[in-house]
């Protein structure tokens, strides 16, 4: 069982970038894939990026995909969301979620149901 905790959302113009970071409570955060997800006014709750549980397979949305880039650092039990060239688009809330059985490949989403322990949200605007 894992806790997840979230930090670095904000304000942004269009453009700029924030990091996200998502930090972990628990004893085998390195058996657990993570994934971050976000849900904008009006709309469903959709995933951003996943990472394996070592790092080795990463997925991104097509939306985000060479603008983002999800990491981990197992050590220290976090992991993070670089978020660059950010678009209004981008605006939505954003969880960190950690999942016991999700397999992460490049050409597959994995799906929200996999994923067990979610984090509080962290609020991301960017203006235009």
């Amino acid at each position: 069982q894992v806790q997840l905790v979230e930090s670095g959302g904000g304000l942004v113009q269009a453009g700029g970038s924030l990091r996200l970071t998502c930090a972990a409570s628990g004893r085998s955060f390195s058996s657990y894939a993570m994934g971050w997800f976000r849900q904008a006014p009006g709309k469903e709750r959709d995933i951003v990026a996943a990472i394996s549980q070592s790092g080795t397979f990463t997925y991104y949305d097509t939306s985000v995909k060479g603008r983002f880039t999800i990491s981990r650092d197992n050590a220290k039990n976090m992991v993070y969301l670089q978020m660059n060239s950010q678009k209004p688009e981008d605006t939505a809330v954003y969880y960190c979620a950690a999942s016991s059985r999700a397999r992460i490949s490049r050409d597959y989403a994995p799906r929200q149901a996999a994923f067990d322990y979610w984090g509080q949200g962290t609020q991301v605007t960017v203006s235009s």
